[in-house]
């Protein structure tokens, strides 16, 4: 049989058909037509999906594992997406869950360049937790998000990125916005020596994301943003490849419209199509992820037992200064605490704030 990776899929359901139920996504998601109407035998044995398991997880919930063929996918990110959970997705009682990833597709698609060793020697820090901070709100104009990045730089955190809302709006372009964020966040390097690095948020379609890229590199900037569920996991894959110099950080928005376990997708998916570091939303915050969750999807993205580098988790979202001793306990130093709107409250003490919040991260792992 030709080579296959496992997909696991959470089906709500009865014990009574949850078997057809298997079979039906297992044929879904590889031929999506009647197996009777297949009169080619390696059709039949190589490229139909195959149940593989059925585990009952009690409440009318079964965990439902099917080996698709590696093949089907070659090495096409979106193609990956559609095998894993593409009629599917249109099923609301299935979610998917997991994926093993299989050699094949390591090699395929990389996973990070840098990951976390890379980003943690391009700053030069070693043993403690990494800080960061968004540009916000969107509306302001590119002279004040510039003096807004230098108020973050000053204060000594180590990222400083844009907010996923800022794209290329007529009231801040991106050819003004970058350059001020940019000139901001050396100011403050300079009064510091603090080596801090700004982060830009790509957005538009292809052809606009690399030309921001090439405006970033311009700058001298070696980080950037995209949201992989907004421009797409081809897109992604596509600059990831053009601009290797280039940390990629892959923030979360849309990442819940799915249904596909947001420690498979952030966590795994998004490694996998080259996400250095990952942004996901904490718990405890405004978004409701359990501690479970938030967990599975730290491990997963700083897993070494894949062959591919382990990226960054960057919990966020509705965080505070007071709780990065214990989102610290949780994580460990193999994270970015990212907080915003906690910082963004001190208003003319902005500055003070973020050290606050950078000396809070850097006591708690000295101890």
């Amino acid at each position: 049989m030709s080579a296959r990776f496992t997909a696991t899929y959470r089906v709500r359901g009865d014990a009574d058909g949850i078997e057809a139920r298997a079979q039906g996504i297992a044929v879904e998601q590889s031929v999506e037509m009647p197996l009777a109407a297949i009169d080619d035998p390696a059709v039949l044995s190589e490229i139909v999906g195959a149940v593989e398991g059925i585990v009952d997880l009690g409440s009318g919930v079964f965990e439902v594992r099917i080996g698709l063929a590696t093949a089907t996918v070659g090495d096409d990110p979106g193609q990956l997406l559609n095998m894993l959970f593409g009629n599917t997705s249109l099923h609301d009682d299935v979610v998917l869950y997991d994926v093993d990833i299989p050699d094949p597709l390591v090699h395929a698609f990389g996973g990070p360049r840098h990951g976390i060793a890379g980003l943690r020697h391009r700053l030069g820090l070693h043993d403690r937790a990494l800080t960061g901070s968004a540009l916000k709100p969107q509306g302001l104009p590119a002279d004040e998000l510039g003096h807004l990045a230098e108020r973050f730089a000053r204060g000594g955190l180590d990222f400083v990125k844009d907010d996923h809302g800022l794209a290329n709006q007529r009231y801040s372009r991106y050819e003004e916005r970058i350059p001020a964020c940019a000139a901001g966040v050396a100011r403050g390097v300079r009064s510091t020596g603090h080596p801090t690095r700004y982060i830009p948020s790509l957005t538009g379609d292809l052809d606009q994301m690399r030309a921001q890229a090439r405006v970033a590199l311009d700058q001298g900037l070696d980080c950037a943003m995209l949201a992989p569920m907004i421009c797409g996991f081809p897109t992604m894959r596509a600059l990831v490849r053009e601009f290797p110099e280039i940390a990629w950080f892959a923030h979360p928005s849309l990442g819940g419209a799915a249904r596909i376990s947001p420690d498979l997708l952030i966590g795994k998916l998004f490694r996998l199509m080259g996400a250095d570091a990952v942004i996901f939303p904490n718990f405890g915050g405004r978004f409701g992820y359990s501690r479970e969750t938030c967990a599975r999807l730290a491990d997963n993205a700083r897993s070494r037992d894949d062959g591919m580098r382990a990226a960054l988790p960057v919990p966020a979202g509705g965080m505070t200064i007071d709780r990065a001793g214990e989102i610290l306990d949780f994580y460990g130093e193999n994270t970015m605490l990212l907080i915003g709107g906690n910082l963004l409250m001190a208003r003319d003490r902005m500055v003070e704030e973020a050290e606050r919040f950078a000396r809070a991260v850097g006591q708690h792992n000295l101890k």
